[in-house]
Formats: C-alpha cells, sequence, structure tokens
C-alpha cells in the first residue's frame, strides 16, 4: 500500500531510533503490516510473518505512537501540506463495533451506578443504531481529513465542532506559525446555533450553515424580535460533498468502519495513519 513516493513524504513524520538499547524494526514494514490489518480487519495473529513482520512489533508500535499523540507529540498528516485549503467542510460517520469482541459488550455498572474507568477509555455508546462511535472530522476541498475527533455514538456534533476546529494545524513552507483559520467553514444543520456561529465569527471566518427549519420557524413567530436570518450562500454549500466523499474513504478501511479495538487512543492512531496515507497518495 506504501508506494516510493508515499514513504518519501512519511519517511520525515517517524521518529528516530534510539540512541540505546535495541532498534527497532522498520518502519516501513511495520506501516503497511498496521496499514494490512485495519485495511482488511483481519486479525493480528494472521499477519503474514515472513512479509509484514511480527503482529507483536506492529501492535505494539500502534500503542505506542498512540500514546504519544495523547501526550501532546503529535503525529499528524498535515506535515506533507504545503498550502492552507480555502474551504473546509465539518461532518461526522459513525464507526459500528463488530458483534463480537471486548467492544460489543455493554460495560459492567458499579455499585451507585458508576462505571469503570475502561468504558470512558473506550469512548463508546449505545445510540438508536446501538454500539457505536462517532468520529468527527475536517476535511478540505479536496476530501482529505485535516482534523478529528472521537467521541462516544451517542455524544452531539455541536459540542465537538471547537474541539475539531482547534486541532486544525497547517505547517507554512516557510517560517511562522502553523495556520489554523480557513477561509470559509461549511457544516450541516446541527451545527447551526449560536455558540458556533460566534466562534467562527471571532475567529474571522465566512460560515455557511443552513438552519434547521425548526429555528427558522421560530425566528418568524417572534417577528421582529427574531431578528434577521444568517447569511447563506446556496452555490458554496455545494461543495459541501467533500467531507462525505472523505467519510467514504475512510469506511473504505474495515478495521476503521467495525471498530475492534478496545481503546479509543489505537483506534484513533489508526484513523490518524488512514489520514496520513490519504494525504500522501494525494
Amino acid at each position: 500500500m506504501i508506494t516510493e513516493v508515499m514513504w518519501d513524504w512519511i519517511a520525515p513524520l517517524m521518529p528516530a531510533h534510539p540512541v540505546r538499547g535495541r532498534r527497532w524494526a522498520d518502519h516501513r514494514r511495520t506501516l503497511e503490516a498496521i496499514a494490512w490489518e485495519y485495511r482488511t480487519n483481519s486479525p493480528w495473529r494472521d499477519l503474514l510473518l515472513e512479509e509484514l513482520g511480527s503482529f507483536q512489533t506492529a501492535r505494539k508500535r500502534l500503542i505506542r505512537w498512540a500514546v504519544g499523540t495523547a501526550r501532546g507529540r503529535r503525529f499528524s498528516p498535515l506535515s506533507s501540506l504545503q498550502r492552507m485549503p480555502s474551504t473546509t467542510s465539518a461532518g461526522r460517520c459513525r464507526s459500528i463495533p463488530p458483534l463480537c469482541g471486548p467492544t460489543s459488550t455493554p460495560p459492567e455498572r458499579l455499585k451507585g451506578g458508576r462505571r469503570p474507568k475502561r468504558a470512558g477509555r473506550s469512548r463508546t455508546g449505545r445510540s438508536r443504531g446501538g454500539l457505536s462511535t462517532k468520529i468527527h472530522l475536517a476535511a478540505d476541498s479536496h476530501a482529505r481529513p485535516l482534523a478529528l475527533v472521537v467521541t462516544a455514538g451517542q455524544a452531539g456534533d455541536a459540542p465537538a465542532f471547537e474541539t475539531v476546529m482547534a486541532r486544525i494545524r497547517v505547517p507554512r513552507t516557510g517560517p511562522g506559525r502553523p495556520r489554523t483559520r480557513p477561509a470559509m467553514v461549511l457544516a450541516g444543520r446541527a451545527c447551526s446555533s449560536r455558540a458556533i456561529r460566534g466562534h467562527l465569527r471571532r475567529r474571522q471566518i465566512r460560515t455557511v450553515i443552513p438552519q434547521p427549519s425548526g429555528l427558522v420557524g421560530h425566528r418568524l413567530r417572534r417577528g421582529r424580535q427574531g431578528g434577521r436570518p444568517p447569511g447563506f450562500d446556496a452555490d458554496a454549500y455545494k461543495q459541501r460533498n467533500t467531507v462525505e466523499w472523505c467519510i467514504n474513504r475512510l469506511k473504505q478501511w474495515r478495521g476503521l468502519a467495525t471498530r475492534s479495538d478496545e481503546l479509543a487512543i489505537a483506534y484513533q492512531a489508526a484513523l490518524h495513519l488512514a489520514a496520513i496515507l490519504m494525504w500522501a497518495r494525494r
């Protein structure tokens, strides 16, 4: 899956080998093993030892990268980006755990209705579709992921909006701080709130978000007190399908569409790896 051209972009992202102790296994071979596992959603023990190496090496390397990302050492797909996209689309998709495995069983409750700490680390919750995990993400105009956040399935879309926007960091080609502000943001009706519109207005970002019919009717019933309707560009909103394309590309990875990881940090690290390969391929 990783060609020579893709590896030229990915190689600078890899951590250096330790000075002391045993050297790590080949980074490219390990990435191939992790990508193969999540692309096919096969058990780790089914990795081909002669071609992809030991499954324990690939699994431990993924957990190590995931812990490093959680502690602030970012493993970001944006290091190969050269310019800031003019349009950013926000959306979300669901990852449904399989019918078997540690994430399919409901978490046990402790005395007093409390849940164990493992349930909080798994980021799984019950929604109308059952036990699931929700992925909030932002994509550019070329259907490539810019930032993502993993929450439980019953979590709302609006509370994660500012978190996703805060994780957009595009390094500049020259000196200077990374760019964090796109020119325009397209989002669905679930993000049509005063808090989100005010947040984008303070950051001087153009907002293209339609209003739900309920809010439109409530504003009309109030008359003059309802105020003016927010601006909406219907032609620009047609570009929001790029985030749906991005979600479709992510769900082509079976291990991401049907989550089998117990820990959320490992699942999010696999999402970052898929995003890196999407950036390097395009």
